[in-house]
């Protein structure tokens, strides 16, 4: 597996407002990066608008759909935080996580996420990140195989 987060995937003052600006923020990263295609990112809103993908404790995990396995080049991660939270479906989001994983490797980078934003100190600890640096150091354990 290569790094799933790099660092110029973590962007730490997203400007997104609105939920499908988030989607679109964090999504942009994954295609910048060649983990996906354009093609992902709208599967992403597909699977929004069948299932939201907010998390609780703040996260949300937009991810495309089953059939956009085919947009995936690589399995990847992208994070976005927002100092106001954006309101996802009317629960309030400081961070969207967009996913995309190559043979179920996102259920693995799945279950990782939520190890670390199922503690409420580890997501402070993200909140009061100085920099897009130290909220990748924070994570950095997404990469461990």
């Amino acid at each position: 597996m290569n790094q799933i987060l790099e660092p110029r995937n973590v962007i730490a003052a997203g400007t997104a407002r609105t939920r499908d600006e988030a989607i679109r923020e964090a999504g942009a990263l994954l295609v910048g990066s060649g983990a996906v295609s354009e093609d992902y990112v709208a599967s992403m809103f597909e699977r929004e608008a069948s299932v939201s993908t907010y998390m609780g404790n703040t996260l949300a995990i937009p991810h495309g759909t089953n059939e956009a396995k085919e947009s995936i080049r690589r399995s990847a991660l992208s994070l976005v935080r927002y100092a106001d939270p954006i309101d996802w479906n009317g629960q309030p989001v400081r961070f969207a996580v967009a996913i995309a994983g190559l043979n179920n490797e996102h259920l693995e980078i799945l279950s990782k996420i939520a190890i670390v934003f199922s503690d409420e100190d580890e997501v402070q600890k993200l909140i009061d990140a100085s920099s897009a640096e130290d909220i990748f150091a924070l994570l950095e354990e997404v990469n461990a195989e």
